[in-house]
C-alpha cells in the first residue's frame, strides 16, 4: 500500500533530509543516528548522489561513519562521480576511517573513475600510512588508470617522493 503524502509532507521530509546530510557532513552522530533509528534511509544520498557514508567519511568523522556502518550504510555506494566512501578517504589520509571501511567490506580496488584505485588517491597525495593499509588489504599494485600508468608506479613515486619532503 503505498501512502500519498501531501505537498507541505513532502517539504518536511525534505528537509529531514537535508538536516541528516548536514548531521553527516558536521559529524553530529547522535543526532544522526537518531533520525535513522527513526526511519530514514542509511543510504540516503544528496543531489550529487553523495551518501551519508560518504558524508561522515569523507569529512574526517570516524564515530559517524562507524554508526552509519554499523546501521547498515554501504561502503560501496557510488555518489554521481563513481567515487566510493573509500576513494574519497584514501586521499584525505583517514587511517582510522579507512580500517573502519575496510573492516565493513569496502573494496580496496574498487575504480573511483578514470581506473583510479584508493590506492592510487593515496600515492597522489603521498598518503603513505594509507597506502599500506590498503596494500595489507590485498590492494592491488597491478591495476592501471585510464592513462596506463600502474598503481605500482604511483606507491613507488610517493615514496620517493616522501624521502625529500619528509622532516
Amino acid at each position: 500500500m503505498t501512502v500519498a503524502l501531501t505537498e507541505a509532507e513532502e517539504h518536511h521530509y525534505a528537509e529531514l533530509q537535508q538536516i541528516a546530510l548536514d548531521h553527516a557532513r558536521l559529524g553530529e552522530t547522535e543526532p544522526l543516528a537518531a533520525m535513522i533509528h527513526a526511519g530514514l534511509p542509511v543510504n540516503l544520498t544528496d543531489g550529487k548522489g553523495n551518501s551519508l557514508l560518504m558524508l561522515a567519511s569523507y569529512h574526517g568523522h570516524r564515530e559517524s561513519t562507524r554508526m552509519l556502518l554499523e546501521a547498515g550504510a554501504d561502503p560501496e555506494r557510488r555518489n554521481d562521480r563513481g567515487q566510493t566512501p573509500l576513494g574519497g578517504v584514501a586521499f584525505k589520509g583517514e587511517t582510522e576511517i579507512v580500517g573502519l571501511l575496510l573492516h565493513h567490506g569496502a573494496d580496496p580496488d574498487a575504480d573511483n573513475g578514470g581506473g583510479m584505485t584508493p590506492i592510487m588517491f593515496a600515492s597522489l597525495f603521498g598518503r603513505i600510512k594509507v597506502v599500506e593499509q590498503l596494500q595489507a588489504a590485498g590492494a592491488s599494485l597491478k591495476r592501471r588508470n585510464r592513462l596506463g600508468i600502474s598503481a605500482h608506479l604511483m606507491v613507488r613515486l610517493a615514496r620517493f617522493i616522501r624521502k625529500f619532503i619528509s622532516p
